[in-house]
């Protein structure tokens, strides 16, 4: 990737005092912050950046007349040096609303910061449901996936297919421990029984032992309740110990294209997913795609597609309530329909987007028709069943 897409901390911070050239009052600014350098700097990274960027460029570059900056800076997946950097950018910089943030302690750090100054978050890369159940705010929005569609979705989808007999592989954090929990109980609501469950220390480089267990389980599907590297090894060293070739599928719950990209088709065929966005799906995504593909040398991922539509629409809402008002803005945000290359959708109370999510199988090597042609479509999870009800909601905005 071109380097000068890279964004340290100390760089951004460094632009980020610099910025107020022009008054706060005379340009509407967007942060997007994320992992630009570790664990998830490929999940969303760098190239959310010129997705939000080009979300500003179709809206035409201006809103109420006002030019619109895109900043960006490198959280190192730290809730500490992610508030400190949204601090700034709020105080100084005149910030009115962050993008991406993906890590989940990240995003709630940011999102309870915001929720005091009256600044949206817009949230496409974590995946708590605690953005939008008890840590729910009336300027936060959930984009593009979280733990209840990736589980909930693909438990539902692949029980249904017949895949019965499931092993839980976990991140040992509260990301991994609440997908696994929503695994988990999915799986037998289904009717399906999980057969053991492990859990991995994130950034582990040696999956081995937890692998071994699950091939030993004998479980139909081995569920990855992890994501980023964490996932691309797993699965990598899974295709090492013959775990696909010997009969059982893996089912990555967080997967996005590029870790695909970077395992292979060789050694990822055959993988289930549970995706909110492919490249390949229509025209509009297609065409989107293609431009996005002719700025980074690669097709975007869900986190990609999700970081414009919610820029897109923060910015759409902007121009709909006539004011910058964060309060103003995300009434509107749930107000307007949501329909772009990403999805076709609705912003519930709780600010969660409603949309589709997709059941995918990745390709054998010559099913493909060339690079980034990845994914069968095995089946459409409709938004009703990819979002947890309203029904068991601890959201306050929430009228039961």
């Amino acid at each position: 990737m071109d380097k000068r897409f890279l964004t340290p901390l100390l760089s951004a911070l460094l632009v980020a005092g610099s910025l107020p050239a022009q008054a706060a009052d005379d340009v509407i600014r967007i942060g997007v912050l994320n992992d630009q350098s570790g664990l998830y700097s490929d999940f969303g990274g760098a190239t959310s950046v010129i997705a939000a960027r080009m979300a500003v460029e179709d809206f035409g570059g201006k809103v109420l007349g006002k030019p619109i900056e895109i900043l960006s800076a490198d959280h190192q997946n730290k809730a500490d040096v992610a508030t400190s950097v949204a601090r700034r950018w709020f105080d100084v910089d005149g910030v009115s609303a962050v993008a991406d943030l993906t890590n989940s302690a990240v995003a709630l750090a940011v999102q309870q910061l915001a929720k005091g100054q009256g600044k949206v978050t817009l949230s496409s890369g974590p995946a708590t449901t605690r953005l939008t159940n008890e840590d729910c705010s009336p300027t936060g929005f959930h984009w593009a996936f979280d733990t209840y569609s990736q589980a909930v979705g693909t438990a539902k989808a692949v029980v249904a297919t017949g895949g019965k007999s499931w092993f839980i592989l976990a991140a040992d954090y509260a990301f991994g421990h609440q997908m696994a929990a929503d695994l988990d109980r999915v799986v037998k609501e289904s009717g399906g029984t999980v057969l053991g469950q492990v859990r991995a220390p994130t950034g582990t480089m040696d999956f081995s032992s937890f692998l071994l267990q699950a091939q030993s389980s004998k479980a139909q599907i081995i569920g990855l309740a992890n994501a980023g590297a964490d996932t691309v090894n797993s699965i990598k060293q899974a295709g090492e110990f013959g775990i696909m070739s010997g009969g059982q599928k893996i089912a990555g719950l967080v997967v996005v294209i590029s870790d695909i990209h970077a395992l292979g088709l060789k050694t990822a065929n055959g993988l289930l997913l549970t995706t909110a966005f492919y490249w390949d799906r229509d025209e509009a995504s297609r065409k989107w795609s293609k431009r996005f593909f002719d700025r980074t040398g690669r097709m975007p991922g869900m986190v990609q597609a999700s970081t414009y539509s919610s820029v897109l629409h923060y910015l759409k809402a902007m121009q709909a309530a006539g004011k910058t008002d964060g309060k103003a803005v995300a009434d509107k945000m749930r107000e307007l329909p949501v329909d772009d290359a990403f999805a076709k959708g609705k912003v519930r109370a709780d600010g969660r987007l409603l949309h589709d999510m997709y059941l995918a199988e990745v390709k054998k090597p010559a099913e493909s028709k060339g690079p980034w042609d990845y994914y069968k479509i095995l089946r459409t999870i409709p938004a009703e069943d990819a979002a947890q009800p309203l029904s068991q909601s601890k959201c306050s905005l929430v009228k039961q």
